[in-house]
C-alpha cells in the first residue's frame, strides 16, 4: 500500500476521532473532521503548505462551532458545571438520599452525590427524604443543617 498525503490525513482524522471518545469535549472530533476535509484537498494534489493552511482554516472554523454551538446540545440545561464548591449552592435546600451500594446518607448537588454531616449534631445519617439546607463543604462532605419547615399562611 502506498501512503500518499491524502491517506495520511485520513489516518490522522481517524486517530483524532478515536481520541475524542476519551475526552468528550468535541475539540478532537472537530480536528478529525478538519483533517478529513484536508485529506480531500490533498487528494486533489495541493502541496503541503496549502494543506497545512487548509487544516488551520478548517480547525479555526470547526472548533468554535463545535464548542459554542454543538456541545451545549449534549449538556443538560440548568446545570452550572464547575461551580460546585464556590459557594453558589450555600443556603439552598436539598432532599437527602441513600446511596444504593452502601446506604450512605447524602445530597445530590449539580448531579454529584456528596455524603453529609449535620452541622449541629455531627450526625452522618439522616432518613431518606429529609429536607436539609446546605452550608458549606468540608473536603468532599457536605455540611448541612435541617431545613426549617415551611409555614402555611392562614
Amino acid at each position: 500500500m502506498d501512503w500518499n498525503p491524502a491517506l495520511i490525513w485520513l489516518a490522522i482524522a481517524l486517530l483524532l476521532g478515536l481520541a475524542e471518545l476519551s475526552s468528550g469535549g468535541l475539540v478532537l472530533l472537530s480536528l478529525g473532521v478538519a483533517a478529513a476535509l484536508t485529506s480531500a484537498l490533498a487528494a486533489l494534489g495541493l502541496p503541503l503548505p496549502w494543506q497545512l493552511l487548509a487544516m488551520g482554516v478548517f480547525s479555526g472554523i470547526l472548533i468554535p462551532l463545535a464548542v459554542k454551538v454543538i456541545r451545549p446540545w449534549f449538556s443538560p440545561s440548568g446545570v452550572a458545571y464547575g461551580t460546585t464548591g464556590t459557594g453558589v449552592e450555600q443556603g439552598r435546600t436539598y432532599t437527602t438520599l441513600k446511596r444504593d451500594f452502601d446506604g450512605a446518607s447524602g445530597v445530590k448537588i449539580n448531579g454529584d452525590f456528596y455524603r453529609l454531616r449535620v452541622a449541629e449534631t455531627g450526625a452522618t445519617e439522616l432518613p431518606e427524604g429529609t429536607r436539609v439546607t446546605f452550608e458549606r463543604f468540608d473536603g468532599t462532605t457536605a455540611i448541612v443543617s435541617r431545613a426549617q419547615p415551611e409555614r402555611s399562611q392562614p
